[in-house]
């Protein structure tokens, strides 16, 4: 039986690490100052490319050409002691799936879907060329890297081979508040299997609320809200629209509800 699986792009709501709290996810882009009036003023951008930044492992895809490592901030507890983010996994622990549907847990056949706190980059290492490169030029806060799967998934009988990656992230200051947070549109974009020719996958005026996955079709999607008033930032009483995209052929979008 088919199923409408929701995938919802969460954020972390809670961390913590010992006694301390954990600073608020993002970094800050540009420098902050005040004016008389204790204004906030947004002035020179501060080079993004000055964070201190650690890999944490190396993943896997179901291609032994490639593999990714993810690249986290390094954060400092109030002691003064360095760490980093972990990886952590969206799973799905539906156990009735119809026969012919293997997923391994995974939220869509095919795709592991990994996230993880101030997850900054993500570099690309092609086994047989020994070339690395970084799938963003300069850091940005990932929500979500969906990356083709180690296990070997079926669906529908067939089995699905992901040759390509897929990244819900925070990547301008879309508010202009002097940081990349969650405050910010979050985009949604497909890179092809070496990490490069990044596309966009909804337009650039919408931010990601969440998604749906649809296994008869074998697509996905986005609900997003669009920026209408051009302020940067998700609001409720934005339009909500419904964008698919098609897993076979990533290439294959469109708009599935806009609203009037």
């Amino acid at each position: 039986m088919y199923r409408i699986l929701i995938i919802a792009f969460l954020g972390i709501l809670t961390l913590s690490c010992s006694d301390n709290k954990m600073e608020k996810k993002g970094f800050q882009v540009s420098e902050i100052t005040e004016d008389e009036n204790g204004q906030k003023i947004i002035g020179l951008n501060i080079d993004s490319l000055k964070l201190e930044t650690r890999p944490n492992n190396v993943l896997l895809t179901s291609n032994p050409e490639h593999r990714l490592t993810p690249i986290y901030k390094v954060n400092y507890d109030k002691k003064k002691r360095p760490f980093i983010g972990s990886n952590d996994y969206y799973v799905n622990w539906e156990s009735d799936y119809s026969d012919g549907n293997n997923w391994n847990n995974n939220f869509m056949p095919g795709f592991e879907a990994v996230y993880g706190y101030n997850f900054v980059n993500i570099s690309h290492y092609n086994n047989q060329t020994k070339i690395e490169n970084k799938l963003f030029d300069k850091a940005v806060l990932i929500k979500t890297l969906y990356y083709p799967a180690f296990s070997k998934d079926t669906l529908n009988f067939e089995p699905i081979n992901r040759t390509y990656y897929m990244v819900s992230v925070y990547d301008e200051d879309s508010n202009k508040d002097g940081f990349i947070n969650v405050k910010d549109l979050r985009r949604f974009y497909h890179f092809d299997i070496d990490g490069l020719n990044k596309k966009a996958l909804i337009p650039k005026n919408y931010s990601v609320m969440s998604s749906e996955y649809d296994s008869a079709n074998d697509f996905m999607y986005i609900i997003a809200k669009q920026d209408k008033n051009k302020n940067g930032q998700m609001e409720e009483f934005e339009p909500t629209d419904i964008f698919w995209i098609d897993l076979k052929n990533p290439e294959n979008t469109g708009t599935q509800y806009m609203s009037e």
